[in-house]
């Protein structure tokens, strides 16, 4: 059964919390307490992102009529160790950018 785009935010959202952590160099349970993050639910989806077969991957996604550069007109682009390829337009804005990094490294 497919996850739902809500599962998948879900997912996104405390694997980033799981990274989060991890930089940190807290205790878990200082960290959670500032956060106001229950122990039990931290441990939980620590535990079931590390039990994953594949890891979670997702993308920022505009919706709507959004204009795309030609690929020729990357500013950047990005070749992974997979062999997946990141272009960047000119028009990106920092703040995305350092999403995707920080999402690149986690």
């Amino acid at each position: 059964m497919a996850e739902t785009v809500t599962d998948e935010k879900v997912i996104a959202k405390n694997d980033q919390r799981i990274a989060e952590h991890e930089r940190s160099g807290m205790s878990v349970r200082k960290f959670c307490k500032e956060r106001g993050i229950a122990d039990h639910l931290f441990f939980y989806w620590r535990k079931r992102l590390r039990n994953q077969q594949q890891p979670v991957r997702f993308a920022l996604v505009e919706k709507g009529a959004a204009q795309q550069a030609p690929a020729t007109e990357a500013a950047l682009e990005l070749v992974l160790g997979t062999g997946e390829r990141l272009r960047i337009g000119t028009g990106v804005d920092a703040s995305t950018l350092r999403t995707v990094r920080e999402a690149l490294r986690a």
